[in-house]
């Protein structure tokens, strides 16, 4: 992406030509964001902290012929402090891991574990039963089961006379 090789020009004058300096400002830029990004991941124990505060769940998003299942690691957090909502095309977590620190920041070696509130909302490829849906947690693991809405599926009624 970036080369370092100058010129016979640059080597003779001690300048770089534009697009070289173009190319180490890039250089540059993306060093610092990377920078950036590692002390953000250092400041909050690699969870992806968005700019309300909260930590975004990572998930695994799935599906088997009838279902779409996600699965979230809430380990520390109680089912009560769990809060889901779902709708036809979307699902959203929400909670809080509260801990309790017993030692001062400074004395720290490392600081990894996410605590407060965090949060996810995942679109989801089609729509779902809302009704049939089910959530469940074991050993840390939040497994939500959503049923697949079957479009293809045709009922018939029957005419009543009034």
């Amino acid at each position: 992406m970036f080369e370092n090789k100058k010129s016979f020009f640059e080597k003779l004058t001690g300048s770089l030509n534009p697009s070289t300096e173009n190319e180490l400002e890039e250089r540059e830029l993306h060093i610092r964001g990377a920078v950036e990004k590692k002390d953000r991941e250092k400041d909050t124990g690699g969870w992806i902290e968005e700019d309300n505060g909260e930590g975004q769940l990572t998930v695994d998003v799935y599906q088997t012929p009838e279902d779409i299942i996600i699965q979230t690691m809430v380990a520390g957090v109680k089912p009560e402090d769990l809060n889901i909502s779902i709708n036809r095309d979307m699902v959203t977590i929400k909670g809080r891991r509260d801990g309790s620190r017993s030692a001062r920041d400074d004395n720290y070696f490392y600081k990894e574990l996410y605590w407060g509130s965090f949060s996810r909302t995942v679109l989801l490829p089609q729509e779902i039963d809302v009704d049939n849906s089910e959530a469940l947690e074991k050993h840390g693991l939040l497994t939500i089961r959503l049923p697949k809405l079957n479009k293809e599926k045709t009922t018939k009624i029957r005419v009543k006379s009034l």
